[in-house]
């Protein structure tokens, strides 16, 4: 019995490997293109690639810059906690310091009592008004030169004020200054010296000068000139000289030739006026004491006797000798028959910035 066999056809080998080598090629495939995208995520040129790099330097850049701002904060930080310490350190000992010395204060005062502590309050105010009239001295007349004691206690505001390094005092010395009156002059001229030096009018020119150089500043110089129909200085042979006022010897000359002077002769306040101006430095201050107008000029006159209005231009003459910018402090004593010479002084005082007065008898 014949079997009965399949039989191979040539179409049917030839579909099934077609099939099956197009199968494996599409696995090949496949695995290609797998290795070839793992190979391009792995690879280092991929991550390097000139797109990428500028933004990975950059924050390269700026991760390394984070890190240094890092380490600075952490540095500031510990620096500011160690400056906290010290200060608190330091505000407990102030405190501390500031509770012991309250805790003496309060044990000084348990300890001292009322009384004693009212002592100390009464010494201290005691010292202050010391401090006062002691700082009020030294501004009205720095330390005294020379003591003067006057009659009485008086107190009068003169308004004279010493000041300046160099200060020239101008006496009258002319016969005028024996009295106020002009019958008294003319009867005291014809007396004898002494009691010409003991009129009443001089003696008050006297003290007058005694007061000005009580009220020299030690640091200052001075010179004094008397002055009639000539001008000399009281300490001899120093006309044209400043003179020390911490050198006693020379005031206590000064003043012996003052109270050895007698008033007499004219006045020629041109002369005083010119003297005053041939003293090298020129003055800071000058103080003339005199009563009235000059009755002698630079030129002598043929006149026996010299009018009111005479005398006024003499004065305006000798105003024009005084040095420059140099203030005049004037002092006129009284004498009658003369009506005009305060406003003319008082109007001198003023262009010079000095100042002017007419003192009472029992001044200073």
């Amino acid at each position: 019995m014949a079997r009965n066999r399949r039989q191979l056809t040539p179409f049917s080998l030839s579909f099934l490997d077609i099939m099956s080598c197009g199968f494996g090629a599409a696995v090949l495939l496949f695995l290609i293109i797998k290795h070839n995208i793992d190979s391009d995520v792995a690879t280092p040129e991929a991550i390097s690639a000139p797109d990428f790099q500028s933004e990975v330097s950059l924050l390269e850049e700026e991760i390394r810059l984070g890190k240094l701002n890092l380490v600075e904060a952490k540095n500031t930080i510990e620096e500011i906690k160690q400056q906290i310490v010290i200060t608190e350190g330091l505000a407990r000992k102030i405190t501390e310091e500031i509770n012991s010395l309250s805790g003496q204060e309060e044990a000084l005062i348990a300890a001292s009592g009322d009384t004693e502590l009212d002592s100390l309050k009464a010494d201290l105010l005691k010292l202050e008004q010391q401090k006062k009239n002691l700082e009020k001295k030294l501004e009205e007349t720095g330390e005294a030169s020379r003591k003067f004691a006057g009659d009485g206690d008086r107190a009068y505001v003169s308004g004279l004020k010493m000041s300046g390094k160099r200060l020239l005092i101008l006496v009258d010395s002319s016969a005028s200054m024996l009295d106020e009156t002009i019958v008294n002059i003319l009867r005291r001229r014809n007396m004898s010296e002494d009691r010409k030096r003991q009129s009443a009018k001089w003696q008050h020119t006297i003290k007058i000068v005694e007061w000005l150089s009580a009220k020299f500043p030690l640091d200052s110089q001075f010179q004094i000139y008397h002055f009639n129909t000539q001008t000399n200085a009281l300490v001899a042979n120093t006309k044209g000289q400043w003179l020390d006022v911490r050198d006693k010897t020379k005031l206590d000359s000064a003043f012996k030739t003052l109270n050895d002077l007698a008033p007499e002769n004219g006045t020629n306040l041109e002369k005083a006026f010119i003297a005053a101006n041939q003293l090298n430095p020129k003055p800071d201050n000058i103080y003339l004491i005199t009563d009235g107008f000059p009755t002698q000029g630079s030129k002598p006159s043929r006149k026996t006797t010299i009018s009111g209005k005479d005398r006024a231009n003499l004065f305006i003459k000798a105003v024009d000798k005084l040095p420059a910018r140099t203030p005049v402090n004037i002092i006129l004593t009284p004498i009658e028959g003369d009506p005009y010479a305060a406003i003319a002084f008082w109007r001198l005082s003023r262009a010079t910035q000095g100042s002017f007065m007419s003192p009472s008898k029992d001044w200073p």
